[in-house]
């Protein structure tokens, strides 16, 4: 009997795979899917990300990463940005993420199944091709997860669903920070990933709208893109900004987009897998997954505001133009929002004269 079973082998699954053995836990991971295995995202890891694929050992070639050092929001004649309180982000292509940590899980002794998936639940067991499979813990990972439907974990309360897409360009980076490209569409958000690639991203709430369609309403980015060649196939996938009430129930627990999601235009989904990964081993471990479900309160906590806040400023053009020039004017401002978000600052580090001061330009902007 696996101490463990991950259903599903992703980047969530396999950080709490790895982490869990680390712990000392027999583990097995089962997905239904093969490697190389894909996915829409904008392929950037931001600091605390990777802060958190060191603790879990996990070695990336700096030869096929791009680092990146902030983020900056552009749109019309506006651009804000800042860098990042603590150390570099990287931007790197997602097969070769899943790649090194599928090594270092099989390295680590973790017992791996692809195209095997978990197909039933029980309070002790799972049915994995039609054989009845007994568990000490078992941890669903994976957005789309069948089985969160039936830990009476769900249902959950979807706060907005967007679509997104991805695809790759054959051209040099041209600035080391990640773009985030503001319409009224959506956004689209571009991240090196090589001396030579960008990948770029696309988020609208718009079902009917495609990459081609939208690319234009991004003027700047449209130009800068412009006779680039494309590489590979277009993908699509959903984002969701989604809570949960709760992330564990008796001996089983949820993790990643599974255990909740916050839209991906904040580039913390794959970081605050990571982080999570940490907490629920520490929990199995302790025989206590409350523990767990109080962290990942906290771990989320941050990202959950900024996705608000960043959603808020979808929906509102003229608002979001007023924040922009505020920004802009209020020199400091955008770098204590970003290190708060990252968990390198708090509310209580920004002085009350500077908010005071940005709330009054956003007013009379």
């Amino acid at each position: 009997m696996p101490e463990v079973i991950i259903a599903g082998g992703g980047p969530a699954g396999l950080a709490a795979a790895i982490a869990a053995r680390r712990a000392g836990f027999d583990v097995s991971v089962y997905d239904s899917a093969r490697p190389p295995i894909d996915k829409a995202c904008g392929e950037g890891i931001m600091p605390d990300g990777l802060a958190a694929l060191q603790r879990l050992h996990v070695t990336i070639p700096q030869s096929q990463v791009c680092p990146f050092r902030g983020i900056r929001f552009v749109e019309d004649s506006h651009a804000v940005g800042a860098e990042f309180p603590d150390g570099v982000g990287y931007g790197m292509r997602r097969v070769l993420l899943h790649g090194l940590m599928t090594e270092r899980a099989a390295a680590l002794g973790v017992k791996l199944h692809w195209g095997v998936p978990v197909t039933g639940i029980s309070t002790d067991a799972v049915e994995i091709d039609g054989d009845r499979l007994a568990f000490r813990w078992l941890v669903c990972a994976g957005q789309n997860s069948l089985l969160r439907k039936r830990t009476g974990l769900f249902p959950s309360k979807t706060m907005r669903l967007r679509y997104g897409f991805r695809r790759h360009y054959r051209i040099a980076p041209w600035t080391d920070f990640v773009e985030v490209h503001w319409s009224g569409c959506g956004q689209m958000y571009v991240t090196p990933t090589a001396h030579d690639q960008v990948c770029v991203a696309f988020i609208t709430d718009d079902l009917r709208l495609r990459f081609d369609a939208a690319l234009p309403r991004f003027s700047k980015l449209a130009l800068r893109l412009r006779g680039a060649d494309i590489e590979g196939a277009t993908i699509g996938a959903v984002t969701a900004s989604r809570r949960l009430r709760r992330v564990q129930s008796r001996r089983i627990a949820l993790i990643g987009e599974a255990a909740g999601s916050v839209d991906a235009v904040t580039g913390e989904g794959l970081s605050l897998a990571f982080q999570q990964a940490f907490e629920l081993a520490g929990a199995m471990r302790a025989g206590r997954l409350d523990l767990y479900q109080r962290a990942h309160e906290r771990i989320t906590c941050s990202p959950r505001t900024m996705s608000r806040l960043l959603l808020l400023l979808d929906r509102r053009h003229n608002f979001r133009h007023r924040v922009w020039l505020a920004l802009e004017r209020e020199p400091g401002a955008f770098d204590q929002m970003l290190a708060i978000h990252l968990g390198s600052g708090s509310v209580r580090d920004v002085p009350p004269a500077q908010a005071l001061r940005l709330a009054w330009k956003i007013m009379h902007a």
